[in-house]
This record gives C-alpha cells, structure tokens and sequence, in this order.
C-alpha cells in the first residue's frame, strides 16, 4: 500500500498563486491528486497550471477571492464539474498588510482599526473561515475530507513588528482545532502546518536591504533557528501530502505540524 498516493483525491489549493502555495500545489499533483489551483492572480494562476502539467500531473485554475463567499462558491462549482468533488483543501492564502506592522513610527497604539480588519479578513476570515463554510459542508456530506490550513510560528510566540498578523494566525489555529472536533465524527480532519521563516513577497522587504544582503531581523532569525537557515518552499510538501492522504493521517486530527527548522523549539 503506498501510503502517500493522492490520485484518487482532487485537491484545492486557495493562494496557489504564491510562493508556498503553489508549492504546496506542486507536491500535491506530483502526490498523484488533481489540483484545483485558486488565486487572484489569473497570470500566476495558469503559470502555476502549466508547470504542473509540464511535470506530468493535472491542474486547473480557477479565479476566485478567499475573502468573498460568492466567489469561492463560483469556483467550487466550476471545480465539481471540472476536475470531480474536492477531498482536500488546503488554505495558503494570507499575508502581512504593511500598514499593520507596528513600528517606531507608528506604534501599536496607533494602528488604524481598518488595517486591523484587513489582516483578519486576509488571514482569518480569507484564510480559513469562508473556505471551510463554502467546501466543508460538501465533505460532510459525504463523510470524508482533509483541510489543511496553515499558521504561523507568530501563533505560538507573538513576534515583534507583525502584531496583526501574529493575533490572525493565533485565530488560525484555535478556529481549526474546533473545527478538528466538531467535524471528526463525521469523517472530516482538519490540521495546521506552521511554517517557520520562508522567504516570499510579503515578508521580503523585513528579511532583505534592498542590495539583497540580511537585514539585522534575519540575523536574529537565524540565530533564534537550530538550523541556522531559511526554510525552502519545496519543504512543506512532505507535511501536506501527509496530512492530506487518508491512508498516512487516517488518525490524525487537530494537529500543528511545525515545519520551522526548530525555531519553536528555541529558549536560549
């Protein structure tokens, strides 16, 4: 039995068009499973399809905004009758609004409560709740699923500057550890990746100077990270194909899955 076999799964992957997400879409199809690859970006979105399938695997993009219900109703139903009824979702969308992060110039007391608002609906509402309430029911009905959403080292440790960002991610998790109870008796699991330090547009500009050298909260990083390193998106894909296989993570509900090189494990 190979316990990492997704072909009989149809996988959608929201905020494939980014960095980790279209990772996440890459493992996923190589895994055997057909990819619903949903963005914003319709460019980066038939990118992402093309790379699939020029790697052999089956992918197709669907328009739609995680942060709107009519949307992603839209294109789960164009996904029913493209690719087959979803098993697995997976929700990558988010990311730091710059106008949120608390800095010397603009405190935490001074953050607007719109900026507030727009991380909740990116990280939180966009992130997790409206995908759950629009392909959830559908898996419940038929007694079987995986979501998978993923969080954040800033859900466990609040960290410096992204305090938004840090209080969505920390919703992150306590919303799917209550999904993961209510939606276990009926054959639903749902779990949590949390990435450690990944390098991508919305947290390039914190990591990088504009020469591309380190910038002093990379070197802190590192140092806070066991591995001293980076992590590489292609490295989240062995902790989603097996939350999302059946076979592998049968038992396997309300987890976080650190992928962080050790960061959480850190003290001094």
């Amino acid at each position: 039995m190979n316990l990492f076999n997704l072909s009989n799964d149809v996988a959608v992957v929201i905020g494939a068009t980014g960095a980790l997400g279209g990772a996440l879409a890459d493992g996923l199809a190589a895994a055997g499973a057909k990819v619903a690859v949903l963005g914003r970006n319709a460019e980066r979105g038939a990118a992402r399809v093309q790379a699939i399938q020029a790697q052999g695997g089956q992918a197709a993009f669907f328009l739609a905004d995680a942060i709107s219900r009519s949307s992603l109703a839209e294109a789960h139903e164009q996904i029913e009758k493209t690719l087959g009824p979803p098993t697995v979702l997976v929700n990558a969308a988010g990311g730091n609004d710059p106008k949120a992060i608390a800095t010397a110039e603009r405190p935490f007391e001074q953050i607007a409560l719109e900026d507030w608002h727009a991380n909740f609906d990116l990280n939180l509402v966009g992130g997790v709740l409206l995908p759950c309430q629009e392909f959830g029911p559908a898996m419940l009905q038929r007694g079987h699923g995986s979501i998978i959403n993923i969080a954040s080292v800033s859900a466990h440790l609040p960290l410096s500057r992204v305090v938004t960002y840090s209080a969505a991610k920390a919703a992150v998790l306590n919303l799917s550890q209550f999904l993961a109870r209510e939606w276990a008796p009926r054959g639903v699991r749902v779990n949590t990746i949390t990435p450690g330090f990944f390098p991508a547009e919305q947290n390039r500009k914190l990591l990088f100077n504009d020469d591309g050298s380190p910038t002093a909260r990379t070197k802190s990083i590192w140092t806070h990270t066991p591995m001293g390193r980076f992590g590489k998106p292609e490295e989240l894909i062995g902790a989603a194909v097996f939350l999302a296989s059946q076979q592998a993570s049968s038992f396997v509900t309300g987890t976080d899955l650190r992928v962080d090189g050790g960061f959480l494990s850190q003290t001094i």
